[in-house]
């Protein structure tokens, strides 16, 4: 059922403009974005090399994933990363609480949202941002990731796993590796990729080596572990 303020959205949205009131507006809105590039870009600059943490917020504190989620991003840290999460409750919560009690850089890039995305109380004080734009934020997501650890989500979750995945697919970004945790979670997913997309002929098999599934924060952690040793890179390449 929508409510009033959904009803006064549409409303808004239908409300004919004049041409030039959408061009100023629109113009206007630049600075905005510029803006907030601006501050990420010089805030995430100086952090050093961090995972970043996918998954739902809408995950509670006793769910065997957020435990998962705050183990994988403590044994990261330990083993020289700093986690990078969106901010919210849920998985994103965890994964900076384990980044906290690591004694590492626990990094929070929140998007402001009329629910679910206050931010977490584990995030370095000086390393909270907080985006208008999702599109800034995914920015930021991709240029200062080292890898990527996804654990179960919705919406959200997908959209970022293959935004993650189309940028490195099209080498728009460098190749970094892509964990997905939770077998029996992701297993229908993998399956659909292999038996419609490949089948079809619309990704190439290669590409399905992009992604790596695992269950245990150990294996997650061997897997970014591993990519850097094989390539003898430094975390921060």
């Amino acid at each position: 059922m929508r409510s009033f303020n959904d009803e006064d959205k549409i409303r808004e949205a239908l409300t004919p403009k004049e041409w030039h009131e959408i061009k100023t507006s629109d113009s206007w809105q630049i600075f905005k974005i510029m803006a907030e590039f601006v501050e990420g870009f010089e805030k995430m600059a100086i952090i050093g090399p961090c995972v970043t943490i996918f998954g739902s917020a809408r995950t509670k504190t006793q769910h065997p994933y957020y435990k998962l989620a705050e183990e994988v991003a403590y044994k990261l840290t330990k083993a020289g990363f700093g986690i990078i999460t969106g901010g919210g409750p849920g998985i994103m919560e965890a994964a900076n609480k384990g980044a906290h009690y690591a004694n590492g850089r626990s990094v929070g890039l929140n998007i402001k949202l009329p629910f679910e995305q206050s931010s977490n109380p584990f995030i370095d004080s000086d390393k909270l941002l907080a985006f208008d734009y999702f599109f800034v934020r995914k920015v930021m997501f991709m240029k200062y990731s080292q890898g990527f650890i996804v654990l179960p989500g919705g919406f959200g979750t997908l959209d970022e796993l293959f935004e993650a995945l189309t940028l490195i697919q099209t080498e728009k970004i460098a190749r970094f590796p892509i964990v997905l945790m939770q077998k029996s979670y992701w297993s229908g997913l993998l399956e659909w990729i292999k038996s419609a997309l490949l089948e079809e002929k619309n990704v190439s098999p290669e590409d399905l080596d992009l992604i790596v599934c695992v269950d245990t924060a150990d294996e997650a952690t061997k897997c970014i572990e591993d990519f850097y040793n094989k390539y003898s890179l430094k975390p921060n390449f």
